[in-house]
């Protein structure tokens, strides 16, 4: 059944003026506007087509494909305010509305801001909201240490960064494990450190567990053989630089190359690490 905010294929009823009528069922034959219309159609036929609300509040479909749907999550350019609330470009002909009441602050014409997208329960029409911490998956989550999952940053504490997981839940990158400044909206990859008992997650832009320290290891060996054996790089060196070098937390360069001092593969000196030669 078509719905609104939603993609469908509907059929082709028939052509006016101003475009084509496509069968809606429940919600009655719907305005596919001339701009809208594909190069080739035909009565009868079907369309794929996002069903919204138009700047008179008509149900009209387009073609074009929204920057981001019902029910997500999304960092959005504000291109107007009015007495009304702020709109956003969210790539339709229509913008979309963000009422004062769902403004954590005040929208500025020009800024990005990070925003939930849901239907208006009073009218019925798509709106987002900056208030998007009550619109995380508030279910028990099956994340475990270790799994690889998509994050988007929208928040900064005294602790870190705060990032929704997956589209679903939130979860917490600490300040310690960040070496560059992170932007709201901003997307990357990152890994489950741990799960709390009460259910948070704990963040980490780098991979955890043996395996990352094995890849480590074989990343720090291969850089020492090109250096010549040795590296100016170590405890002296400070948790930024050692990122910047090596792409990795201290803590986890600690635990490298203490596994490869156990494997007698390196020697650790005041001013870096050098490689053991071959016997």
């Amino acid at each position: 059944m078509a719905k609104i905010g939603e993609r469908d294929t509907l059929q082709i009823l028939h052509e006016k003026p101003f475009g084509l009528f496509l069968d809606g069922g429940d919600l009655g034959e719907i305005l596919l506007p001339r701009r809208e219309m594909p190069v080739k159609w035909a009565l009868g036929g079907y369309v794929d087509v996002f069903l919204y609300h138009d700047s008179e509040d008509r149900q009209v479909a387009t073609l074009k494909k929204p920057l981001a749907m019902p029910g997500e999550f999304a960092r959005l350019r504000c291109v107007a305010v009015t007495n009304v609330g702020a709109f956003l470009d969210w790539g339709l002909p229509k913008d979309l509305l963000v009422p004062f009441r769902e403004q954590k602050v005040r929208m500025e014409v020009g800024k990005y801001y990070v925003v939930y997208l849901r239907e208006d329960e009073e009218t019925g029409r798509l709106i987002a909201t900056t208030r998007i911490a009550r619109h995380m998956d508030q279910t028990p989550h099956a994340f475990k240490a270790g799994d690889v999952v998509d994050l988007m940053v929208f928040g900064k504490t005294d602790l870190g960064y705060k990032a929704i997981v997956d589209g679903t839940h939130s979860g917490l990158i600490f300040a310690n494990e960040v070496f560059q400044e992170l932007q709201p909206g901003e997307k990357l990859q990152g890994y489950i450190a741990s799960v709390r008992p009460d259910g948070k997650i704990d963040l980490t832009l780098h991979q955890t567990g043996r395996a990352k320290i094995d890849d480590l290891e074989t990343q720090l060996l291969a850089e020492l053989e090109a250096r010549g054996g040795f590296w100016n790089i170590g405890d002296h060196s400070s948790a930024a630089e050692i990122n910047e070098e090596v792409g990795v937390s201290k803590r986890a360069f600690k635990q490298a190359t203490g596994a490869l001092l156990r494997k007698r593969l390196i020697t650790i000196e005041n001013n870096g690490i050098r490689l053991v030669e071959a016997e």
